[in-house]
């Protein structure tokens, strides 16, 4: 491998850096203007930065003149499908399933890295990228070993997924979308823990779990009071203070909100409410697995 020489121009990054500190514990990341014009994410690390496109594969790359590894090998096995008329025979070899984790990894810090920046569509696209690779592994990789390699960091993808799409509803004021869809991830959640023979479990400590719990309770206490729940409290009030004729008009006004309710529901509250906070800055409020790592 040839290296570059100990006088290459441009090979100093202390430029690049100065100015931007390090913070720890946070995601600390930029967009910038590349050199080709196109507009690029940095990452800053301890000792660096990263330096991603915001689109295709994160490192620009084109393997075996496919847009991504899973791309190249989702056509294999399309075409292995054509041939043979099921893909269930299909598989991928161990030096597969390392080049899809390699690619993972750089998935996983752009998605991490648009989350922060608030692109929930770019979230969403490359966590459900990430998502294909793992479900592409668990079904077709050759060794038990390869089809379970990267199943840990499943909750976390789905977690940052379901956030992306809460964020992006939360945005548009659609706050019970936004329950929706988090009730959605904890759900898929559930499910891959329940199936996980290898590394079995209960969803109540799952760290992903508990963040995307929080975050619904926390929207929930964004949600106007429901007149109705006011005026059941003051129904049982006057019950157990024996004002019968009072509970009877309450009584009333109950039924009568709950027969227009159920001729016209509305849809979706069209503004948030007054108080919002910002569930967009932070990635999870549990440290996330570490990237995947390619094995030896």
């Amino acid at each position: 491998m040839e290296r570059p020489s100990e006088n290459s121009p441009g090979s100093d990054i202390s430029g690049a850096l100065a100015g931007w500190s390090y913070q720890p514990g946070e995601v600390n990341v930029r967009l910038i203007r590349g050199d080709d014009g196109r507009r690029k994410i940095q990452l800053r690390l301890d000792l660096g930065l990263l330096q991603m496109e915001t689109s295709g594969r994160p490192d620009g790359k084109r393997p075996h003149n496919a847009a991504s590894e899973l791309d190249y090998q989702l056509r294999r096995k399309r075409a292995f499908e054509r041939k043979h008329k099921s893909a269930d025979q299909f598989q991928i070899s161990h030096a597969d399933v390392r080049a899809l984790r390699e690619e993972s990894a750089m998935y996983y810090h752009r998605y991490v890295s648009f989350f922060v920046l608030g692109n929930y569509k770019a979230v969403i696209r490359d966590t459900q990228h990430n998502m294909d690779i793992l479900n592409l592994c668990h079904s077709s990789a050759r060794s038990p070993h390869d089809r379970q390699s990267l199943e840990n960091h499943r909750a976390h993808v789905l977690m940052m997924q379901g956030r992306a799409r809460a964020c992006a509803a939360l945005r548009q004021g659609h706050m019970g979308s936004a329950i929706a869809f988090l009730r959605g991830a904890l759900k898929q959640i559930e499910q891959s823990i329940s199936r996980d023979s290898h590394h079995p479990g209960n969803i109540k400590f799952s760290p992903e779990a508990r963040v995307l719990v929080h975050l619904i309770q926390d929207i929930k206490r964004q949600l106007p009071t429901d007149p109705r729940e006011e005026l059941q409290l003051l129904l049982t009030k006057a019950v157990q203070n024996e004002n019968f004729e009072e509970a009877a008009a309450l009584r009333d006004q109950i039924m009568a909100m709950e027969t227009t309710c159920s001729i016209s529901r509305p849809a979706e509250p069209v503004k948030p409410a007054r108080r919002h906070h910002d569930h967009t800055r932070r990635p999870s409020d549990a440290h996330p697995p570490q990237p995947p790592q390619a094995e030896e």
